[in-house]
């Protein structure tokens, strides 16, 4: 089982350092269906692991100066309150509404994944409209040009919504981090997805901080390995981030989480 913990924390940790956004989404059905922990406690667990692999991901990337610091930890504080309310209501619904919920989230991430495989989002055409994404802060983006008078409440609401998703499911929400890093502040995509391994680790922080308080079981001795050996993925991935073409490490990804959401339906949707 050891050597199992440790398979499966590398290949998490290794997606998420390569994709950023979505790169977590899977941590939960390999909890359930390969290490066989309940929902709530896969949902609870999952947080450790994507928190610290996401915080491992982010110095990887900081040393290839692909995370804005300042931004990730502004768009990550304004979504904790969703984080703490999306923990408070995953407590509430039975395991089986949870999985079948988790696999509905999975085929959305999947679909925005297919999206971003076929139309990067590249701020290159930002800066041909005279965007500077150089060095801007979060209040200078959202100000910068007429063009963002209405980012501010887009920012919010974003950050809102990956803070529920962070504390209801145990993931870290960076599908929708990473196009509205690029739409909304004008990143690119590289910096993009650096940056939202910052906020995914804020948000399951805060996440698994309320979840401490419920009656969700964690086994500590499986998850410290999960983490571990995806904190050492992590690294490993963002090296792939490199190496590869994104678009291709997404489009395989995207086929693999296909395959996993229908396999969770399958298995959930008998017992609801």
């Amino acid at each position: 089982m050891l050597v199992v913990d440790i398979i499966v924390g590398l290949a998490i940790g290794a997606t998420l350092g390569a994709i950023g956004g979505g790169g977590s989404i899977l941590t939960v059905p390999a909890l359930v269906y390969v290490l066989g922990q309940s929902a709530h406690a896969a949902t609870a667990g999952s947080l450790l692991v994507v928190g610290a692999t996401a915080l491992a991901g982010t110095l990887a990337h900081h040393r290839s100066k692909r995370v804005r610091i300042r931004e990730g930890i502004v768009f990550g504080v304004l979504g904790v309150a969703g984080s703490v309310v999306g923990s408070k209501l995953s407590a509430s619904v039975s395991s089986s509404v949870l999985l079948v919920a988790f696999s509905l989230l999975m085929l959305v991430a999947a679909a925005a994944m297919a999206r971003r495989a076929r139309h990067p989002l590249v701020a290159g055409s930002r800066r041909a409209a005279g965007h500077d994404t150089g060095a801007a802060t979060i209040s200078s983006s959202l100000t910068a040009a007429p063009s963002r008078r209405q980012s501010a409440p887009v920012v919010v609401l974003a950050a809102s919504v990956v803070g529920l998703l962070t504390g209801f499911f145990g993931v870290g929400g960076g599908f929708v981090v990473v196009p509205a890093l690029v739409l909304v502040l004008g990143f690119e995509m590289p910096v993009a997805v650096g940056t939202s391994l910052l906020v995914i680790a804020i948000n399951s922080a805060a996440a698994l901080l309320t979840r401490l308080g419920t009656p969700a079981h964690i086994d500590w001795p499986l998850i410290t390995v999960l983490t571990v050996a995806a904190m050492v993925g992590s690294v490993i991935g963002a090296r792939l981030a490199s190496v590869f073409r994104p678009q291709r490490l997404m489009g395989a990804f995207t086929v693999l989480l296909v395959a996993v959401a229908f396999y969770t339906l399958a298995r959930s949707l008998p017992h609801l």
